[in-house]
């Protein structure tokens, strides 16, 4: 796919799958498209507030509903104004029926990367059939269940990780012995976690995350009282960890380790930042990392077993890990994730994404002095050089801080082209 498009992505107001989000935002402008964030993260106070108010559960339900219908409004009227050649939602994003219905009327195309399990949140049946192109990560017997409702535009999409961010990284003593321990582990108490880590009470293991609650045998292991772990911190657990332990969550508890199919983010994370994980094996797990790039285990033998044989050979943990980064950074990124949607959206709709900016000068044909600052500010702005001037003044617009003599020639341009046009 040659020509950049323009991309509104809709993030979920909270959840999993908002930093994914976040990570499929920096990806597209990476690869040169121009992306608007619909920050719904924003209305998620006022949306819980409501919880507030002490009113009947049915009334409630009519105030959220109607909550998340203006949301929806707000999607909308950003996607009139953006114009954008695609709308990505991610799971749980507030976009209507309604929504939906309209963006499909005034020919936008619209995509969900559903980034959950289809068993527990089945949402994806009211939904599904409404956006154009609905991405997945499991294939049996998901794709079926799709093509009963009407979605026959489906694809394999599995998660992945962000080198950018996951990565390896230099920690001081102090930060080793903060984040740092034989075996850790980060992640909400599902059911299957806490039977299967109160078998591992022998080793020297540290519990990051939520929802630990009620477990007494465990909290003395559930790291700062069970709060949640940002994001920059659990890169630093994933390199301080001799042995991070990446065991999906399952809410049956009398399955330690459930057999899935999907394989969640963490996998990908985790070897992103050259950590060593022990991984419960999934069924899609061979069609993404080639024997000896990943340890893995069936049950809870196999798995205290491996933790043991791995804490007393770090040679061949650092060499395994290795072999995950290398297979990470060669297929799968977020960038590799968002090139093959669009790749997927270009190949089914001829002369997609339409050209813009067909009159715009081109880099090449300014003066010297000025296309040297140019070049300089696209580079920046991570944008391509033949990139629309309308989506050139989108990127700044974004932008914070103190305008530099050429933004503000350039956004000062861009309302003089608007009031031409209207003349």
């Amino acid at each position: 796919m040659n020509t950049p498009a323009r991309v509104l992505l809709v993030l979920p107001m909270y959840g999993g799958s908002l930093p994914i989000g976040r990570y499929c935002a920096d990806a597209l402008a990476r690869l040169g498209h121009s992306v608007e964030v619909f920050e719904a993260p924003a209305f998620h106070g006022a949306f819980t507030a409501l919880g507030d108010l002490r009113v009947t559960a049915d009334r409630l339900a009519f105030l959220e509903n109607s909550f998340l219908q203006v949301v929806s409004q707000a999607i909308l009227a950003k996607a009139e104004t953006f114009e954008p050649d695609l709308v990505l939602s991610l799971a749980q994003a507030p976009l209507s029926q309604q929504a939906l219905k309209r963006l499909r009327r005034d020919g936008v195309a619209t995509a969900m990367w559903f980034v959950e399990d289809h068993s527990l949140f089945t949402y994806w049946r009211a939904f599904a059939p409404l956006y154009d192109y609905f991405a997945v990560i499991q294939i049996v017997p998901f794709f079926e269940r799709l093509q009963e409702i009407g979605c026959d535009k489906l694809i394999y999409l599995p998660l992945a990780a962000a080198p950018e961010f996951h990565r390896p990284l230099e920690l001081s003593p102090v930060e080793r012995r903060q984040f740092g321990s034989d075996v850790s582990f980060l992640g909400a108490g599902y059911p299957n976690r806490r039977r299967a880590f109160l078998q591992l009470l022998n080793f020297d293991l540290k519990i990051w995350g939520t929802e630990w609650e009620g477990e007494p045998a465990l909290a003395e292991r559930v790291q700062r009282a069970g709060a949640r772990i940002p994001p920059e911190e659990a890169v630093k657990i994933f390199n301080a960890s001799a042995v991070n332990l990446n065991l999906h969550s399952s809410v049956r508890a009398g399955e330690l380790v459930p057999k899935g199919d999907f394989v969640n983010p963490r996998t990908f994370e985790l070897a992103a930042c050259g950590a060593f994980q022990l991984v419960d094996q999934r069924e899609l797990m061979d069609e993404l990392f080639a024997p000896g790039e990943l340890e893995t285990f069936v049950n809870m033998d196999e798995l205290k077993e491996k933790i043991a044989y791995y804490l007393a050979h770090p040679d061949k943990r650092a060499a395994m890990a290795a072999r995950a980064r290398e297979r990470v950074l060669r297929d799968h990124t977020y960038e590799r994730r968002m090139g093959t949607l669009l790749d997927y959206i270009a190949k089914d709709r001829p002369g997609w994404p339409r050209q813009r900016g067909a009159g715009d000068p081109s880099l090449a044909e300014l003066p010297e002095d000025l296309r040297e600052q140019v070049g300089a500010l696209l580079e920046r702005l991570r944008l391509p050089a033949d990139v629309p001037f309308a989506d050139l003044v989108s990127a700044l617009r974004r932008e914070q801080g103190k305008l530099s003599d050429l933004e503000t020639s350039l956004l000062f341009l861009d309302e003089w082209k608007k009031q031409y046009d209207k003349s």
